[in-house]
């Protein structure tokens, strides 16, 4: 009669748990969830796991801190249902995302590059007018950008014209070495957010360090990540059943 590889070794929840530091609920968890092949049973209906389980969960665990946990999980799901390029689309996306991230950090990197001072000295605070020619560019963009939330200028209480402190020109000036960059507006929004949040650009440059930082460990997780699931898809194979003697 044939036999399986997977049945060479019985393990317990726990023995799957300890490994890891985590909970025999979390096991079972994941068991639910997919994330690992489903359990044998004992006559007694006790769950029992194998060397294969085991490679399953260390898989899953190599792969979430480069992918996340629900993507991490539903590479492990479509790896244990057979659908093996399926996985490999979405470590493909995972790594597309993550090159567009390290382009935005390079366009925003770029962009503070190109603020260089102005020749002369800008006034503490700017009509639309005159910032608009010192940008060349039209005040019906100004006006665009404010509506995007790239700028917000506050209205002088008199006249109600728009008023640009110098927060509002460095943000106007940034929009624009981003937007020259070919940037879409939803797409530099976020990006101005964190300048805000920064206090200015100088800070920001020390934000963007850490955020290269985070992009390159997300990077060098994922090469983990590969190993992990490689190992595992490799176990996987080993323990297909065998013909039948």
């Amino acid at each position: 009669m044939g036999r399986n590889l997977q049945t060479a070794e019985r393990l317990r929840p726990v023995d799957l748990a300890r490994e890891h530091g985590l909970s025999t609920q979390a096991v079972r968890n994941y068991e639910e969830a997919g994330v690992l092949p489903a359990a044998g049973r004992t006559p007694h209906g006790y769950r029992t796991y194998t060397s294969l389980h085991a490679a399953a969960l260390r898989a899953f665990l190599a792969l979430v801190p480069g992918h996340g946990h629900r993507t991490a999980a539903s590479i492990m799901r479509a790896a244990n249902q057979g659908a093996v390029d399926e996985a490999f689309h979405l470590i493909d996306e995972s790594h597309a995302q993550l090159l567009d991230d390290r382009r935005t950090l390079q366009a925003v990197e770029s962009a503070l590059r190109d603020l260089e001072p102005t020749a002369a000295p800008e006034p503490g605070e700017m009509f639309i007018g005159l910032l608009a020619e010192a940008l060349g560019i039209r005040p019906a963009t100004l006006r665009k950008w404010e509506r995007a939330g790239l700028v917000r200028p506050r209205r002088d209480p008199l006249t109600g014209y728009r008023v640009y402190g110098e927060a509002d020109v460095r943000d106007a000036r940034l929009a624009h070495q981003l937007r020259r960059g070919g940037y879409l507006l939803e797409q530099i929004a976020p990006l101005i957010a964190q300048v805000r949040t920064a206090g200015g650009l100088e800070p920001l440059e020390a934000a963007l360090r850490e955020w290269g930082a985070r992009l390159s460990a997300r990077g060098r997780a994922m090469l983990t990540g590969a190993a992990g699931l490689d190992a595992y898809l490799r176990a996987r194979a080993r323990a297909e059943p065998l013909p039948a003697d």
